[in-house]
């Protein structure tokens, strides 16, 4: 039986990415200090995984306004993410960092492994500036996320950390009410 991944530190690590035409290194202790997300999807050259990516690169601009980066990884190796980059539409639009995970580590410590398969599952982390788990998120395989979600629920992680006193409520939007747990509420929800 595995715990939960919540409020956990991200276990160390260190990988190559391609970014930005480049190969770059990246390790746990680049998600210091700032929200990241870590988006785990499959594999390259598939079918649902470059909607994903590229819904994200959609939105990417709107999560750096917030402060968070965002790393995609997949069991692939950096150059597959490169090969891919230069070959679809789709994909080229990514300006975050793709991380290749050829050895399952990364993909192991975020307990997303599909072990027979060597593949990972499409799991969503979002961390905070203290590198520790704050939402999970794991879809089966054939079932897209969502950026634009995926944006609210980093607003209202970004707000309880601001807001230690309050709570954001069930389909709870930047800008509206909150709630302040205590004994008055209770029952009264």
């Amino acid at each position: 039986m595995s715990t939960s991944l919540i409020n956990t530190a991200v276990q160390p690590f260190a990988a190559t990415a391609f970014h930005n035409g480049q190969f770059v290194d990246v390790t746990d202790a680049d998600m210091r200090d700032k929200w990241s997300i870590v988006f785990f999807y499959p594999a390259d050259f598939t079918f649902v995984c470059p909607t994903e990516l590229g819904d994200l690169a959609d939105h990417y601009a709107e999560f750096q306004q917030l402060g968070v980066e965002v790393y995609a990884v997949s069991t692939d190796k950096h150059f597959t993410h490169k090969a891919w980059h230069d070959s679809s539409e789709t994909i080229n639009k990514i300006t975050y960092p793709m991380i290749g995970d050829p050895t399952g580590v990364i993909t192991r410590n975020f307990q997303v492994m599909i072990e027979d398969d060597g593949l990972a599952e499409r799991g969503t982390f979002v961390i905070d500036p203290d590198g520790k788990i704050q939402i999970i998120e794991i879809n089966a395989g054939n079932i897209g996320r969502s950026a634009t979600e995926l944006l609210r629920k980093v607003k209202a992680a970004q707000y309880v950390r601001a807001n230690p006193n309050e709570v954001c409520p069930a389909k709870w939007e930047e800008g509206e009410a909150t709630l302040a747990p205590s004994l008055d509420l209770v029952g009264k929800i």
